[in-house]
């Protein structure tokens, strides 16, 4: 059994569910849909991506929970707190993640071209870091999917219809 196919802990599937609904908000703001969980003791923070509405490369969910959780717990090392985010986070967040010493990541969607969990880079699980953390990959993984999957569709479906047009000279 691999692990999308493997029960997970109810408390997983609620606050991954919580992210599936941001990240359906962050897709009716033209964000790409991801949404993100974070949860370290009696705080509870939400975030969707950002990039597009702040315009800021950075305004990725994962790096606007951690920024509010040092803020709000005022430290930087979250070694309490749990990450639950719709897709595998990428090399930037992964990084952030690492440097935050977070003790638990779970998502849903893998992400093979930009993936930081064994997609395209291994950086969460990599032996060379300077933290070891838990990584749970695979929660509710075909909802997150479609997800994604959707609103590029529906992206790229308006250039589609309208066809190739020849540039004029």
């Amino acid at each position: 059994m691999n692990e999308s196919e493997a029960p997970h802990a109810a408390d997983d599937v609620a606050h991954l569910r919580r992210a599936l609904e941001l990240a359906a908000v962050a897709a009716a703001c033209g964000e790409v849909p991801i949404g993100a969980v974070l949860i370290s003791g009696g705080l509870h923070l939400e975030a969707k991506n950002e990039k597009e509405s702040r315009p800021d490369a950075t305004a990725h969910a994962e790096m606007l929970l951690i920024r509010r959780a040092c803020e709000a717990l005022g430290v930087w090392r979250l070694s309490e707190a749990t990450l639950y985010v719709t897709k595998e986070p990428c090399v930037m967040c992964a990084g952030a993640i690492i440097a935050a010493r977070l003790k638990r990541v779970v998502y849903g969607a893998r992400d093979p071209k930009g993936g930081a969990d064994g997609g395209a880079f291994d950086i969460l699980r990599s032996p060379h870091t300077n933290h070891r953390l838990e990584v749970t990959a695979g929660v509710l993984e075909s909802e997150a999917s479609d997800q994604l999957q959707r609103f590029f569709r529906a992206k790229r479906q308006p250039v589609a219809e309208e066809g190739f047009k020849a540039p004029t000279l």
